[in-house]
């Protein structure tokens, strides 16, 4: 049955209702006070959660004079992990299944065809042990493999295997083509394991988890390929394509009793984006400077932070989340740029990683194009889903639990 257009009338006259208690002047005039007022720094609980690097400011680039400058990195490599989505089976084991690849920009084909493959499982029945084995080689040398047991709980079964496959599989890749990075290495996605990270604080039994060897484990690498990349003086940065962070959120609700923004990308979006009257202006990139990040996820590992309690051979702030906002208004897209502390304190190496990802938005209309060619990679289609899948319910000799949902709509596309 279709929405009767009665019944659609009577939604938007709701919406009508509610619209005029919203001014979204005065959240610009308010998101405008903040940015002028409380980042320099911003305080929460006596933590500066945000503080900028160098100056504060924002910067407007015309999007064709940003697409035609000259490359500040003759090479870019990207790297990305895309995962099956956990599944769950009826004899109750839980298994997500990642793989994770690079690319290059210009295009090196040899260096595509390299895999990461990473298998988590989880078993309900305490009596089925996973036999863990080590590295295997595939592809002839290309590729190699691996079949890890997740911790046992009794909840957030599905999440733990997301996680662990996702994130291990990344950092093993980036860790072992490290050497192939000549200029600059580009994660699609944060700095370092975010999903991972969040549970500090989430729930007490995903915080238990934390003092597991499997999640410190996949912590650790993310702090190697810190120390590998700044031993060796080549710049690594996340690409974050769905910013959600609430740092700035968070602490501006605290201190003022009131944000009106549902998180901080909503905030940065109304300080970048650039309007005549009721128009969005479509002409120019915008970006702010750099900034300090230690709240939230990005806690753990900053000054402010513990880091697990994991051995860190670098200057704890060298290590330290540091991000710019850059807002394409073509799409009225948001995008964050992460990188550790240690390539965004001198002020040359900040602007030319800034500048890099500019022209690669603005020829892209969208990520960079050795971000996007990573994700390509990457990415597990729907049909491949659907067939590891059944192939994994025959080498179980078990049936894949289902739900209403993929009998309705299909497997799900994402997790």
């Amino acid at each position: 049955m279709t929405l009767d257009p009665v019944h659609f009338d009577g939604i938007v006259s709701l919406a009508e209702r509610i619209r005029p208690s919203v001014d979204p002047d005065e959240h610009r005039d308010f998101a405008q006070t903040v940015w002028r007022e409380f980042l320099d720094p911003l305080w929460n609980d006596d933590i500066r959660v945000i503080e900028p690097v160098g100056e504060q400011r924002r910067r407007i680039v015309d999007i064709e004079d940003a697409a035609l400058q000259a490359d500040p990195y003759p090479t870019a490599h990207g790297l990305d992990s895309g995962t099956i989505n956990p599944t769950t089976f009826k004899n109750g084991l839980v298994i997500d299944v990642a793989q994770a690849a690079m690319a290059r920009e210009p295009t090196d084909l040899e260096l595509h065809r390299g895999r990461t493959i990473i298998a988590t499982v989880h078993a309900n029945d305490v009596t089925v042990d996973v036999e863990e084995e080590e590295w295997l080689p595939d592809d002839n040398g290309y590729a190699r493999r691996r079949i890890l047991q997740a911790p046992r709980m009794d909840r957030f079964e599905q999440l733990v295997v997301h996680v662990l496959a996702l994130y291990l599989a990344e950092s093993e890749h980036a860790l072992t083509q490290a050497e192939a990075v000549e200029d600059l290495l580009m994660l699609d996605g944060p700095l370092y394991p975010k999903g991972l990270l969040e549970w500090k604080g989430r729930d007490s039994r995903l915080e238990d988890l934390l003092v597991e060897e499997q999640p410190r484990d996949v912590v650790a690498n993310y702090l190697d390929l810190v120390e590998t990349f700044v031993d060796r003086d080549v710049p690594l940065i996340g690409f974050v394509k769905q910013p959600t962070t609430r740092t700035l959120t968070r602490a501006v609700r605290s201190g003022r009793g009131h944000a009106p923004w549902v998180n901080d990308a909503a905030f940065f979006k109304q300080i970048l984006e650039r309007r005549d009257g009721d128009e969005r202006r479509t002409d120019a990139l915008t970006t702010t400077n750099w900034f300090i990040s230690r709240g939230g996820a990005d806690r753990v590992l900053s000054t402010e932070g513990d880091a697990l309690g994991l051995e860190r051979a670098l200057d704890h702030e060298d290590y330290e989340v540091t991000f710019c906002m850059l807002y394409d208004p073509r799409e009225d897209q948001l995008y964050r740029i992460e990188a550790p502390r240690a390539f965004t304190r001198d002020t040359d190496r900040r602007e030319r990683l800034t500048r890099q990802v500019l022209q690669g938005v603005a020829l892209a209309q969208g990520p960079p194009p050795a971000v996007e060619k990573a994700d390509e990679l990457a990415r597990i289609s729907r049909d491949e889903k659907v067939a590891l899948q059944d192939a994994l319910e025959e080498a179980f000799e078990a049936d894949r639990e289902r739900t209403y949902d993929e009998v309705r709509w299909g497997p799900a596309v994402g997790y």
